[in-house]
């Protein structure tokens, strides 16, 4: 079903809020890795604020469904998206990768509430998602995992190892997302480690494709509600998106893989996102 005027209105606002929250915590920590969590940030929030089967006030609720964000250098992004789903207190985001704070970089579910699995060592979040999913069928459960990847991090094997478990389980009850920035640490990622023709990888692995635009709210929309109409098994959505999404000088620039942000310059990103929205 189309998203409702309404619920695009209400999920921009989330968006432009996950933004500011993204710039000010890369402030605070003097360093994050910015433009990777500005490109996922429409996922997080459509997925939190949309669809998500989850309750802040109970987050070890059984019945939950799961979420591994399996790109976990993101968690810049994940952080202040639990922070304003009601998970914890954002204000306690001001100590985000400092010494002895709960938050790391990297977000660990031992100390942050809302995260159903450590990540940060790339290639092992969808694997796990499947053993999620193999659980949950086991169980008799109809809780959905959801699992967001890097594309960069798909350079690792032991991805398409996970692939390959899903497609032969035919885990209808897990869906992937790939955010497709086309942008790694060290480059572009067709120069470091070429994935096109990528839809056809993962087809070949046994999965069906949709390909969004990972900023249009509607056709990410639109593709969670065929994975999870589907049953024939599992479902990758590859979302087009852009590195730095929102913040004009650091769009499609790669050395934003990682930076921190002075006075200045955080001023000249929110500026830039609130234009993005209409806001300035």
């Amino acid at each position: 079903m189309a998203l409702s005027t309404n619920e695009i209105k209400d999920l921009e606002q989330h968006a432009w809020q996950a933004r500011q929250d993204i710039i000010d915590i890369t402030g605070w920590s003097g360093g994050a890795h910015i433009g990777g969590g500005l490109s996922v940030a429409d996922i997080l929030v459509i997925l939190y604020f949309k669809y998500l089967n989850v309750d802040p006030k109970n987050p070890q609720w059984e019945d939950r469904d799961r979420f591994i964000m399996s790109k976990g250098h993101a968690g810049v992004a994940y952080a202040p998206v639990l922070a304003r789903k009601g998970y914890f207190n954002f204000d306690d985001l001001q100590t985000f990768n400092k010494f002895k704070s709960p938050f790391g970089m990297h977000l660990d579910c031992l100390k942050v509430k809302g995260v159903d699995v450590s990540t940060g060592s790339l290639g092992h979040g969808l694997s796990i998602a499947v053993g999620l999913a193999l659980g949950a069928r086991l169980q008799k459960k109809d809780w959905y995992t959801y699992c967001v990847l890097g594309d960069g991090e798909c350079n690792e094997g032991s991805v398409w190892e996970a692939a390959m478990s899903a497609s032969h389980f035919k885990l209808n009850n897990l869906i992937t997302f790939v955010d497709r920035n086309r942008l790694m640490i060290d480059g572009e990622t067709e120069d470091v480690m070429g994935l096109e023709p990528f839809a056809d990888k993962w087809k070949a692995f046994g999965f069906i494709v949709k390909e969004v635009d990972g900023h249009d709210f509607n056709q990410l929309s639109e593709a969670i509600d065929f994975a999870k109409a589907e049953k024939s098994g599992p479902v990758v959505i590859i979302a087009n998106t852009a590195k730095g999404k929102g913040v004009d000088f650091m769009e499609n620039e790669v050395k934003w893989h990682y930076g921190g942000l002075d006075t200045d310059l955080r001023a000249q990103a929110k500026a830039s996102v609130d234009k993005l929205y209409g806001k300035a």
